[in-house]
């Protein structure tokens, strides 16, 4: 229990990715749920979209009982919700909303925006109004359940990015006695800068967001991001490095900064973790034979990568020429790697070939008649031949021939246990891996570092992440490998370098003895235990005493 420090009776927290898993604030909201639950038990309340039918939903189990008054009541103004719980750990309290009805009145909602708070949305395009009447509708649900039950509660309406920031500023309007929290995880248009390959850090204190918004076709996101970083009662963001563009490109600096942990409950304990590990390790040697037509055996190194399919931003250009200088100074050599990208991208199905393959009867044994047409990819996608990852791979050599020593294979859909290859979900394959590779060039935080480190697996990240630069306050150094994470510098004129460190981060580990990897693992541990939620949630009790505490001047 924090001492004297405000605290809501009631919490609503809205995201797109509440039982939704498609990005890493899926991460941020079910990993920190138990933590928060403990404190403030079933009036901690997320909201999400309704997308699927009720009967495809795992990560959802409705309850008809629970709130069903504030159900009644937001179907007799017109909005259905189904209210059930979150199947994570903790399960929190979790209300579906179905925004589609909003589309109607689409244009009417948007003219209000503008007249009320400036919200431009006349340049919108692609997700923009999806999210926008989801948040809409978000907000008229808590908008109803605030003025029929809880008039006389502290309330705190907590928006997840641009995608949750219309319905926050309704709500604010309509009920000025909620205390509103916006959360930017990255700005919309920092992440597009990075995108469209310009140098973001080499000319960051001349960018103007406005100007920007206008040149890369962002005004409409850009709008409602600045308005609600402006006009809600504490605005937040994940980490210094992200507080520093937020100043820069929405003139605001946050009140708040809201590192992001973890919740060590995902990762299994003991002989249960040696079980995990050595059944992934198993399966993911397996596969990469039957694609490579080679068998490999149990001294291959796998290394990793993954992320959202953001080619830039996330590094992905630099893994695989790392790639390629790694299996230029393996070559000749017996030591094998397995290097993983796994990456979401516009997939079309699992490859009925391999799955044939790994039916076979010589699969046992890893025997194999060849490789597979296009050895590098566990699944088939629409674009094959413009898959921006793949076609690297190609232009690098990359291309799993039998002399290449670095075993390169893209996994480009999601891990969730039924992608019909692997059909394990992401947690229990990372716990295979011997060292993970992540050189981020846009990441204000950084997830898949922190969750490597907690399945006690040694990383290397970057000092343009959130993550890499707190390993390196925590250190009062850069992190190196025997700390468990390795911090390389990356700017925008160092991508060579950064690539010749990374492959000669693996070649280190590579030669590190047995006792040395089990003290990089050690090391890597404990950053995922100075991580954990329980640490870093008395942040979320400063930023609900900072709004608490805000008098409504809007």
């Amino acid at each position: 229990m924090p001492n004297q420090k405000k605290l809501p009776n009631v919490i609503f927290e809205t995201s797109w990715e509440v039982c939704n898993k498609v990005g890493g604030i899926y991460t941020v909201l079910s990993t920190r749920a138990k933590t928060l639950k403990e404190q403030f038990e079933d009036q901690l309340i997320f909201i999400g979209p309704d997308l699927l039918d009720k009967t495809d939903n795992e990560l959802f189990t409705e309850n008809k009982r629970l709130y069903a008054n504030w159900r009644k009541a937001a179907l007799q103004q017109g909005l259905k919700v189904r209210i059930g719980r979150w199947n994570i750990p903790g399960t929190p309290v979790a209300v579906l909303v179905d925004f589609q009805p909003f589309f109607e009145a689409k244009d009417q909602i948007y003219a209000q925006a503008w007249e009320l708070f400036q919200v431009d949305s006349l340049h919108a395009y692609g997700d923009y109004d999806e999210a926008s009447m989801f948040s809409y509708a978000a907000g008229r649900f808590v908008e109803i359940v605030v003025s029929e039950f809880l008039q006389q509660q502290n309330i705190i309406y907590q928006a997840h990015e641009w995608m949750s920031g219309l319905g926050m500023l309704f709500l604010q309007h309509a009920c000025p006695n909620v205390r509103t929290i916006f959360t930017t995880h990255a700005t919309s248009i920092g992440r597009s800068i990075a995108g469209n390959n310009k140098q973001l850090y080499e000319y960051f204190d001349g960018y103007n967001g406005d100007q920007m918004a206008a040149e890369l076709n962002m005004e409409a996101k850009h709008s409602i991001e600045k308005q609600s970083a402006h006009r809600a009662d504490c605005f937040t963001t994940v980490s210094d490095f992200t507080d520093r563009e937020c100043r820069q490109l929405l003139d605001k600096a946050a009140d708040v900064v809201l590192p992001n942990g973890f919740e060590l409950d995902f990762v299994p304990k003991g002989s249960a973790f040696t079980a995990k590990r050595k059944t992934a390790r198993k399966l993911l040697l397996k596969v990469a034979g039957a694609l490579i037509g080679e068998a490999l055996n149990e001294e291959t190194l796998i290394i990793s990568t993954s992320g959202r399919n953001d080619f830039r931003c996330k590094g992905f250009d630099v893994y695989l020429e790392s790639m390629r200088l790694l299996n230029e100074e393996l070559r000749g050599g017996s030591q094998k790697v397995l290097s993983l990208i796994e990456v979401p991208c516009w997939v079309y199905g699992a490859r009925p070939d391999l799955q044939e393959r790994l039916q076979s009867p010589g699969a046992k044994e890893s025997r194999f008649d060849g490789a597979l047409p296009t050895p590098m990819i566990s699944h088939d996608l629409y674009n094959l031949n413009e898959d921006r990852i793949l076609c690297l791979m190609k232009d690098l050599g990359l291309d799993n021939r039998a002399d290449n020593n670095v075993k390169v294979i893209l996994i480009p859909c999601y891990l969730d246990g039924h992608d019909g290859i692997f059909d394990m979900h992401y947690y229990d394959l990372l716990a295979a891996n011997d060292l993970t590779l992540y050189p981020s060039y846009y990441e204000p935080w950084g997830y898949t570092p922190l969750e490597s480190v907690a399945f006690k697996t040694p990383c290397v990240t970057t000092d343009l992440s959130g993550f890499g630069q707190w390993v390196n306050s925590v250190l009062g150094k850069s992190g190196n490998l025997t700390d468990g994470v390795r911090v390389l510098h990356r700017d925008d004129r160092n991508y060579h370098e950064c690539a010749e460190e990374m492959c000669h981060c693996v070649v280190e580990y590579l030669n590190a003895n047995k006792a040395e990897r089990d003290k990089m693992r050690r090391n890597a541990a404990k950053f995922a235990d100075k991580a954990q939620w329980k640490h870093f949630v008395t942040y979320y009790y400063q930023a609900y005493d900072f709004a608490l505490n805000q008098s409504h001047k809007k």
